[in-house]
């Protein structure tokens, strides 16, 4: 089947996997193996405390080696809960995250096709090593993706261009195989910011309808991943929304 890419890099979280979900799950299980009340308000605290360190991570401003213990610092002090160990939470929550590998709707049918259509699938990612391996391992994509690179293995992280040379050299690309290499992801700060510093094609997978940025070079979006194989693929159906 004709293909506009060879190589796919992909981005794991709400990309592939539903994070929301997983993560929803593992909370409630650490609040509750951890003696906290496992509702919404409980919940919600540990979100809002998880989502800025990793907005600071990704502006660089927070190693990854302390993110996982920042974050239930962080919450602990905010429940008032400090007497509790923030370390052995985030080891039980990263445990317990890579237990839960749900996916997307149209995941793998995706993936599927790509791989059916002799694409070269690659994941890279911010997670932490033993969410994102445990929750591949056990997911039916594994068989299909020939490599995951995440950032704590790297020492760097989407979108610094450091962390694509890496997975360039280690893939041992050409520049020709770069031409034919695209980026989907559903970050625009990580995913499609990093792919086009790398100088790739990216494909914005935009499924809640954010408003498209000015000034920022985007080579297709797509707000399904059905539509994302049709830009791929494209005898499976022309593609909408290249800009």
């Amino acid at each position: 089947m004709p293909r506009r890419y060879d190589i796919v890099l992909m981005d794991a979280d709400r990309t592939l996997f539903d994070f929301d979900r997983s993560e929803h799950e593992a909370v409630v299980r650490v609040l509750t193996a951890f003696g906290l009340p496992a509702d919404r308000e409980t919940e919600e605290t540990y979100l809002r405390e998880n989502r800025a360190v990793w907005d600071a991570f990704d502006r660089g401003e927070l190693p990854q080696e302390i993110l996982g213990r920042e974050r239930f610092v962080r919450f602990l002090r905010a429940v008032g809960r400090e007497e509790l160990d923030p370390e052995e939470m985030n080891r039980a929550y990263v445990a317990m995250l890579g237990e839960l590998p749900y996916l997307l709707p149209g995941a793998l049918e995706l993936c599927q096709a790509l791989h059916d259509a002799g694409c070269r699938l690659i994941i890279v990612t911010n997670g932490l090593t033993v969410a994102q391996t445990g929750r591949l391992t056990r997911s039916p994509l594994a068989p299909l993706i020939e490599r995951m690179y995440i950032s704590e293995q790297l020492g760097c992280q989407k979108p610094e261009r450091r962390f694509f040379d890496l997975v360039f050299a280690d893939l041992g690309l050409t520049e020709a195989q770069r031409q034919r290499t695209v980026l989907l992801g559903d970050s625009l700060t990580s995913d499609i910011l990093g792919g086009i510093r790398a100088g790739l094609d990216t494909i914005w997978f935009n499924q809640s309808g954010q408003k498209v940025p000015k000034g920022l070079n985007i080579t297709c979006i797509a707000d399904n991943l059905t539509k994302v194989r049709s830009v791929i693929l494209p005898e499976c159906g022309e593609a909408e929304n290249f800009l």
